[in-house]
């Protein structure tokens, strides 16, 4: 049977409240209801050919109305003769739309937290309105979640840390797990001065609103012993927050960048050179050394489209980049040690030089296998000595 039935008819409730329609009017006072739900039912040819199915349809739909009103129809059959068979369903009110789908409950728990937001912050309520079941799911910490919004109104861009907060019952630990929607909701009634549009997301949270933020850092290493940056002869693996770093003015002109942790570490001594623990696609730190601009820099990633695409972003603040050891002849020679790269980057990436770009283009078109890669670590640490020694 291809007809509506009862099960359908809560299906179509069931979405409306998973859409949000049913709790948004308790915000905004529009009146969704009486709602007409979708019926399919039986034609002139069933009413006759499957007569006892039509018959035992009715009897379902009848027996499960009450949340629902049947509008009937009259039907004038020549075989059949006059018969009445259901023709519209109705929800006439959101009670009887709550006790189809079982969500008194919630919805007596929602209207509580739209007083309490009414009461408290009214700027917000747009937000209700859109994302109620969100709401709902934030419950237990909504009023919390007020209190942190009214604080933040009272003390524009504090300049402190998110831990040093003093909010009665709110703890700190509570604003970090909730910054996504935290940002929503400042957005919405913090005015322009108070909010950084120049940083987003949950990384860019404290310093669009005026919070203090964990320094960023570089970690980096002398590669050549006769430039050391403290007096020590100990490897000289030092890690400075951003702004020292950017004050800097090394003695060198060669700097190398690579992204695996164990080659950082491994890297060999290199007259006047230095290398740089890569940090993935973030390059932020780096971009205020501007005395970076004055060095050779050279880029070594993995060979797969993820690392292309690195060296692409690191070449929107650092033109001059050149990368090493990503070039074919390299992947070809270490054939048996390819791995498969889970999630491959299918982007166009407009930074890379022609051989770059080529390699790249192979690799996302799988020209010598299904999602290849080959991992910086994998290379032969006697390739790069050579490599090097090239680069000097």
């Amino acid at each position: 049977m291809t007809w509506t039935t009862p099960a359908d008819l809560k299906a179509q409730v069931q979405r409306l409240w998973e859409r949000g329609r049913l709790l948004a009017p308790l915000v905004n006072d529009e009146s969704l209801f009486p709602r007409r739900l979708t019926l399919k039912g039986p034609g002139s040819r069933q009413l006759s050919e499957r007569f006892s199915e039509v018959r035992d349809w009715i009897g379902q739909l009848s027996a499960a109305a009450g949340p629902y009103r049947i509008e009937w129809r009259s039907v004038n059959h020549r075989v059949l003769g006059n018969n009445t068979i259901p023709a519209t369903i109705w929800i006439d009110t959101l009670e009887d739309a709550l006790r189809l789908i079982g969500k008194k409950r919630d919805t007596d728990q929602f209207a509580a937290l739209v007083e309490l937001t009414r009461a408290q912050q009214p700027g917000l309520l747009p937000w209700l309105a859109k994302r109620p079941l969100r709401v709902l799911e934030l419950a237990e910490s909504w009023s919390q979640l007020l209190a942190v919004v009214a604080w933040l109104l009272e003390h524009p861009r504090p300049s402190i840390y998110l831990r040093q907060i003093d909010l009665p019952g709110v703890h700190t630990k509570l604003i970090e797990a909730h910054r996504g929607v935290l940002a929503e909701l400042f957005d919405l009634v913090l005015p322009d001065e108070s909010i950084d549009e120049a940083y987003t997301g949950i990384g860019g949270f404290c310093r669009r609103y005026g919070f203090l933020d964990k320094p960023s850092r570089v970690r980096f290493r002398m590669l050549d012993p006769n430039v050391p940056l403290l007096p020590l002869e100990a490897d000289q693996d030092i890690t400075l927050t951003q702004a020292a770093f950017a004050s800097l003015a090394l003695p060198v002109s060669k700097v190398y960048i690579t992204e695996n942790e164990i080659n950082f570490l491994a890297f060999p001594h290199v007259p006047d050179a230095m290398v740089i623990f890569g940090a993935g696609y973030g390059f932020d730190t780096l971009t205020t050394a501007t005395w970076l601009d004055e060095k050779d820099i050279y880029y070594w990633g993995d060979i797969d489209t993820h690392g292309f695409a690195i060296l692409n972003q690191l070449r929107r603040y650092f033109p001059h980049v050149k990368s090493f050891l990503m070039d074919q002849k390299t992947l070809l020679n270490h054939r048996s040690l390819w791995g498969t790269e889970d999630s491959p980057e299918q982007a166009n990436l407009g930074r890379l030089n022609a051989e770059e770009g080529a390699l790249y283009d192979h690799l996302r078109q799988n020209k010598w296998g299904e999602r290849i890669r080959l991992e910086q670590e994998r290379i032969q640490f006697d390739v790069l000595l050579e490599v090097l020694h090239q680069l000097r």
